[in-house]
């Protein structure tokens, strides 16, 4: 009983992140006029919190491991929180900014030392259920988030977004107390100052990029010069990183086939689905002309789809194997991306609604297996360097499906040589991140039959070598 109680811990934890880093999207007009601010320049607060995540996400798995994992776990909790009550009390935009920064500092560590310590408490054959169910607030959060921050801001006060975190981080400071292990290793390497740096460079630089793309709030070459530097640094920490004894983030990693799947294979597939939370509330509110409230609502059915598979997770996986579930999943996934591309004024609202709730199905039980698989061969001392990097990559992958579906709405909208989005402008968007997101079966095809066997018990399955090499 105490290790699902953990997992149900660290969901409400990750519920509370995710949820919190959309729910101020569709209030931002509303914190503009009461700080006295353009709406442009408010996202600098959305901007400066995954900034926050991109820099210190690198550096949790480090820290778990050096002071515990309950130890950073709570810790985590208390900073988000703090940052969530402060940013409630701010009158205007450099201490909003600063106090979302803040929040990204416990997020980045909260969400993969969370992580760490269900890989750490519940046993391999367990972890299937158990990552399956902890996938259900990262799918809520993005889809709840939109219309209940409208609810908020349009009847009671957009600071009450911020302030419903407070009971929810003081309940899971407690409760982490009596039920999270303080599992930590003996004998840590000094941290890689050098690789924190780089690494804080490379991915902030890409993530601040990724998500200024067609978001006005710069220039295209200042924003094409973040993307560089990020770049740069990227480079200069690979190359750190062959040379370092104990680089932050492990890149030895990749050799491991499953994890390698699970990362870039997961990176594309992410690209993919990332967008879709920006697209779809886009589309129904500019194109449909729905309000926040009632797109949201409609978006919704992903969700109660994703909960759905959840109970059927694990017998998929023991019945057809990972490799698979993950190929075809991976097409079937993207067909249903690419069906959104039918959405169009005069479209029935339960086709629709359908459409998103049998695809919510298929992309939650893709995520549970890329998400678990990459733990399937990995050593118990090597399990916080791997949460970070996949939390590192998973983040990246996320801000760059933002950016494509962006930009391909600004170019579209140039083509038109016109100021406004179009509910046909979104055609090419979904078409485009559906091809992205299904380019991922190329990874996943070079899977071993066999694949992630100790995850699902399934039998490995005797085939001769040689088709295993074609595959």
């Amino acid at each position: 009983m105490p290790r699902y109680f953990v997992t149900l811990i660290v969901a409400v934890a990750l519920f509370m992140e995710t949820m919190d880093s959309t729910v101020i999207a569709t209030s931002l007009p509303a914190i503009a006029a009461d700080l006295g601010q353009d709406p442009i320049a408010l996202k600098l607060a959305l901007t400066s919190y995954l900034l926050s995540l991109a820099v210190f996400i690198p550096l949790s798995g480090w820290v778990a491991d050096r002071f515990g994992a309950r130890t950073v776990f709570r810790a985590a909790i208390v900073v988000f929180t703090l940052g969530s009550a402060l940013c409630g009390f701010a009158q205007g935009l450099p201490d909003f900014v600063l106090y979302r920064i803040l929040q990204g500092m416990g997020g980045a560590m909260m969400v993969p030392v969370g992580r760490l310590v269900i890989l750490r408490m519940v046993p391999k054959s367990e972890l299937i259920s158990a990552l399956a169910w902890l996938t259900i607030p990262a799918l809520l959060g993005p889809v709840m988030g939109p219309p209940l921050g409208g609810f908020i801001t349009t009847y009671i006060s957009w600071r009450w977004i911020f302030w419903i975190n407070i009971p929810v981080g003081v309940l899971g400071v407690i409760l982490a107390t009596y039920f999270v292990a303080n599992v930590r290793e003996e004998d840590m390497p000094p941290l890689d100052v050098k690789g924190f740096i780089l690494s804080g460079i490379g991915l902030a630089g890409l993530a601040f990029g990724l998500t200024t793309i067609g978001q006005g709030l710069f220039p295209p070459s200042a924003v094409l010069g973040l993307i560089a530097v990020g770049g740069l640094g990227c480079w200069l920490y690979v190359r750190h990183a062959r040379q370092a004894k104990a680089p932050l983030l492990d890149l030895n990693l990749l050799k491991i086939e499953t994890f390698y799947a699970s990362v870039v294979g997961g990176f594309l597939f992410r690209v993919g689905i990332g967008a879709m939370p920006f697209l779809l509330p886009l589309l129904f509110q500019l194109g449909f002309g729905m309000t926040p409230f009632q797109s949201g609502l409609l978006t919704v059915a992903g969700a109660i789809g994703a909960v759905t598979m959840k109970a059927t997770a694990a017998r998929i996986l023991r019945r057809f194997g990972f490799r698979r579930v993950l190929l075809i999943n991976a097409l079937v996934s993207s067909l249903f991306l690419a069906a959104s591309a039918l959405f169009q004024p005069g479209v029935p609202l339960i086709v629709i609604f359908a459409v998103l709730l049998v695809g919510g199905f298929f992309k939650s039980l893709q995520f549970t297996s890329i998400n678990t698989l990459a733990y399937a061969d990995i050593e118990p001392k090597a399990m916080s360097r791997a949460t970070s990097f996949a939390s590192v990559v998973q983040q990246l992958s996320l801000s760059a499906g933002v950016a494509i579906g962006a930009l391909i709405l600004e170019l579209e909208r140039m083509g038109r040589h016109a100021t406004n989005v179009e509910a046909s402008d979104f055609i090419t968007a979904f078409l485009v991140v559906a091809a992205i997101a299904a380019s991922s079966a190329l990874i996943f095809v070079g899977l071993p039959q066999e694949a992630g066997a100790s995850l699902s018990r399934a039998r490995p399955l005797r085939v001769p070598q040689d088709s295993v090499s074609q595959a």
